[in-house]
Formats: structure tokens, C-alpha cells, sequence
């Protein structure tokens, strides 16, 4: 099984080609530029350097969500304009869940959070040993409300992702010892995504470019700010 990967669902972006249990390439970049800059000529260069052909991959991952709404709604239009060319099939992934598997085999409790802005988060906890095990729902809480899920697990916690630091610094004095990821295993990596569309093929079906469909937990500022103004002229 050969997967070509995309996570574009922050700040920063990156493509990966994973074949089996071995990663053959990953492009990351974490500059400022636009998703749209960066995105294509990665996808290119990993193919180049993997020294495959497109129509080689056998499935299509992306992190569908949650996360900036502009970088998922990039990164899933990209990844069907290249699979639909293919006809190949897909496999969405939770931005959170694939951000735990930079964690795999660390023997720690990862709480991926990712900045949703306004002091909250997008959050979820996994158990990460040879496996990863799902512990929450992803869901979008106020830091204040993240203290209160990570309390009386058996594993050291640990802050994962681009909202780590945020939360790190907010509740490092008032949970006891959870510790903030080192920054080559912080961020959001292709390579994760991969690698948990990988085990999840082995339990479930990807889905047609046609169902391949960004995933968010809170309504897109622009609809939340229009309401506003509906609301304040009635």
C-alpha cells in the first residue's frame, strides 16, 4: 500500500509518501507562505524525490479537519483535483488524531491542541504507546475548560501540536508535570497523516474523491460575524 499524504490544516504544511511501514519522502514548510504557494510545488518535489509516478499511490490521506478553515478547505480541493485524476480513493483523517502519532511508542498521554483563536482550542487526548488509542472526541474547548480533562491519567501529558505552547504556558502551574513536545515532534506532519490513514485502512473503507469532505467544529468566522450583523438589525 503506497499513500501519498497532505497536512495543510494549520499554520504549517506538508506532503508525505509513505509506502507500507516505511516513509519515502516528506516535504514541510513552516514559512507564512500560503497554502496555495507551498502545496503544489511540494506534492511535485516529493514525488520527484520518492522517484514514483502518480498513478502509483493507491490512496490519497489528508488531515480534514478541524483547523484553520482556509488551510482545510486548500488542502482538501488540492488533494481531489490530484486524486480524481487518478480515480483513486481517499482517506481523511482528524488533524488531532494524526498529530498523536508523532508520539507513537513515546509511552505518554498526547493532548493535541491546535489554536482555534479567541483563547480556545481544538483539542482531543490519545494514549500513545506501540498503539494509539483514542481517549476524547475532538472537540473546541476554552483553554480554562482543557485543565479540567486532564486530570488523573496514568501517563505523563504531553502538549502536541500549534496550540501546544498556548497551553503549555496557561496550565503548566496548574496541572502537575505535563510537559510541552519537543518542536521536531510539535507540529502537524504529512507523515502522521499517513501513517493514521494506514491503520485505519486496515478496519475501514477510504471514500470517493466525491465524499472526500473538510471536517470543523465551529462555524467559519465570516458566517459567525454575518449573523451578528443580521441579529443587531432586527
Amino acid at each position: 500500500m503506497r499513500i501519498f499524504a497532505v497536512e495543510c490544516s494549520a499554520l504549517a504544511s506538508s506532503v508525505a509518501i509513505v509506502e507500507q511501514d516505511k516513509l519515502l519522502c516528506e516535504f514541510f514548510t513552516n514559512t507564512g507562505l500560503t497554502h496555495s504557494q507551498t502545496l503544489m510545488p511540494m506534492a511535485q518535489s516529493a514525488l520527484t524525490c520518492a522517484g514514483i509516478e502518480l498513478n502509483s499511490i493507491d490512496c490519497f490521506a489528508i488531515a480534514s479537519g478541524p483547523g484553520s478553515f482556509t488551510g482545510v478547505r486548500i488542502g482538501i480541493a488540492a488533494l481531489k483535483g490530484i486524486a480524481i485524476a487518478q480515480e483513486k480513493p481517499c482517506m481523511p483523517v482528524s488533524a488531532l488524531e494524526a498529530l498523536a502519532y508523532n508520539f507513537l511508542f513515546k509511552n505518554c498521554i498526547a493532548c493535541c491542541v491546535m489554536d482555534a483563536r479567541c483563547n480556545q482550542v481544538y483539542t482531543a487526548t490519545f494514549r500513545c504507546t506501540d498503539t494509539v488509542q483514542r481517549l476524547t472526541a475532538d472537540e473546541a474547548l476554552m483553554i480554562d475548560e482543557l485543565k479540567y480533562k486532564l486530570q488523573n491519567y496514568d501517563l505523563p501529558v504531553v502538549f502536541v501540536g500549534d496550540g501546544a505552547n498556548l497551553c503549555y504556558n496557561a496550565l503548566k502551574d496548574e496541572l502537575c508535570g505535563v510537559k510541552l513536545a519537543p518542536l521536531p515532534l510539535r507540529y502537524q506532519r504529512a507523515s502522521s497523516v499517513a501513517f493514521c490513514a494506514m491503520d485505519k485502512l486496515k478496519t475501514q473503507d477510504a471514500v470517493s474523491v466525491e465524499n472526500l469532505l473538510p471536517v470543523y467544529l465551529r462555524v467559519p468566522q465570516a458566517e459567525r460575524e454575518l449573523k451578528k450583523r443580521m441579529e443587531s438589525k432586527k
